[in-house]
């Protein structure tokens, strides 16, 4: 096996010594600070902070561990070097990407199980010195990402329901884009590494990675740690005691809901849980849970719908006392904090825009 020509180039050192920075650096922030630098008002799960840190350290060695290679270009060296690389990318990368999920604790070690066979043949393969043995690693890896990205979109369905059924306001809880840009990032990792090595490929495989490191801080930053009181995926088993206030309120929780959310605008409250609202009418998070789910309604919609009508009530009271207003400013005190949050929940409730339906309601 030749030394690889790029390695004469002193503009991709360059550019390879300042990835491997990036990713030192990155993975040492993660680790060494328990808040966040840029976000201050977010509080970041510590479980994802440290595995964004382990994935981006492994990326690091693993650009190492390829200079080393480059240098050294013997098929065990290389074909080591291809299996480090894959468990780089898939271990740390299922642990960031499962520990974005709050809703309960998801284990790594199924991942690393179902790689037992592809780093058997792997160092077969390094015995022997057998360069041809890639070909079904390969294979093995395309099947295993198959499998994983089934499962994450499967997961997210589920967790977004969760988000929906427990949370009032979705900022910064939600993470759907971010795994999908990752997604794509990796599969063209991926791809490249499959190809043959040239100037553009190494070049390109540098940009990527520097995508990756940006993508990954950026999530860190921006996903909030949720109320551990309502991170449960089962359905809920919760034990209500026996109380004369609490024994009818199964039978009663629409009357609750007007007498002590409605009317005393207590959905207003910015990231109101629905373990909070179960406590403050007077039963628990599995009864009204059950509720909203015979109602067909999950518990983001009910909050957010009464947020939409607390908006067409201010808007109507402004425009009849002649006062200048924005929809952002009526929908900020109708207790969204995000005015693309408002728009869309607008649009699912009145089954039109908010421009199109103060145009059809101009007094």
């Amino acid at each position: 096996m030749e030394v690889p020509a790029i390695t004469q180039d002193i503009f991709f050192h360059l550019l390879y010594g300042a990835v491997i920075a990036l990713e030192v650096l990155a993975a040492l922030y993660l680790l060494l600070r328990k808040s966040n630098a840029f976000v201050y008002d977010i509080e970041p799960p510590v479980r994802l902070r440290r595995w964004t840190a382990v994935f981006l350290a492994s990326m690091g060695l693993g650009h190492l561990y390829w200079m080393y290679a480059a240098f050294h270009p013997t098929p065990a060296i290389y074909i080591t070097a291809c299996l480090l690389d894959i468990l780089f990318i898939i271990i740390p990368v299922s642990g960031t990407m499962l520990s974005m999920l709050q809703d309960r604790k998801r284990h790594v070690w199924p991942v690393l199980l179902s790689m037992v066979p592809m780093i058997v043949l792997a160092v077969i393969g390094i015995i022997r010195e057998d360069v041809s043995l890639l070909t079904p690693v390969r294979i093995y890896v395309v099947i295993l990402l198959v499998v994983l990205s089934a499962y994450m979109v499967l997961t997210l369905r589920k967790y977004g329901r969760w988000l929906r059924d427990n949370y009032a306001d979705l900022e910064h809880k939600e993470f759907w884009q971010s795994i999908l840009v990752l997604a794509v990032l990796l599969l063209t990792l991926l791809f490249y590494s499959n190809t043959d090595s040239n100037r553009a490929y190494e070049y390109t495989i540098q940009v990527i990675n520097i995508l990756i490191v940006g993508v990954l801080m950026w999530r860190v930053e921006t996903l909030r740690t949720l109320d551990s009181s309502v991170t449960v995926v089962e359905e809920p088993s919760e034990e209500v005691k026996e109380t004369p206030s609490t024994r009818a309120v199964p039978d009663g929780i629409g009357l609750q809901l007007k007498k002590y959310c409605e009317d005393t605008l207590l959905f207003l409250q910015y990231d109101l849980t629905l373990a909070q609202l179960a406590q403050a009418i007077g039963t628990n998070r599995s009864y009204l849970s059950q509720y909203f789910s015979r109602q067909g309604l999950t518990y983001n919609a009910y909050i957010n719908g009464l947020r939409v009508e607390h908006f067409i009530r201010l808007y109507h009271e402004a425009v009849s006392d002649h006062r200048v207003f924005t929809a952002n400013q009526l929908s900020a005190e109708s207790g969204f904090h995000s005015y693309s949050t408002f728009s869309a929940a607008f649009k699912q409730k009145m089954g039109k825009t908010v421009t199109m339906w103060i145009s059809d309601n101009k007094e």
